[in-house]
């Protein structure tokens, strides 16, 4: 391959990789939250002495309100209580649908 050929070649890939990027990075968070609700912490869990982190990814839509919720990790004992309390979340308005990834510790 020529070496003008190359360095053009090379050019396109970073351009069309730039784009694409940037493209993904529209789609993402993160959004300012502006209504927090704390979980609950579960009776059996405090009863145990249990403490842990629950990570989550929210979908949140345009008006900043959450239209589904995805447990990434965590003890499964905290995994309703963090649902529970995100569903009541709000956050600034966007122009489209966001991913916010949250985690929520629970801690005696």
């Amino acid at each position: 391959m020529k070496p003008l050929l190359r360095y053009s070649f090379a050019f396109i890939a970073l351009s069309l990789a730039t784009v694409v990027l940037s493209a993904s990075a529209q789609d993402q968070g993160p959004r300012k939250v502006v209504a927090r609700v704390v979980p609950q912490y579960p009776n059996i869990a405090r009863s145990m002495s249990l403490q842990g982190t629950v990570k989550a990814d929210v979908l949140v839509a345009p008006n900043g309100t959450v239209k589904a919720i995805e447990i990434k990790g965590g003890h499964p004992l905290f995994g309703q209580a963090a649902q529970n309390a995100l569903r009541e979340w709000k956050w600034e308005p966007a122009a489209h649908e966001t991913h916010e990834i949250v985690e929520l510790k629970f801690t005696l």
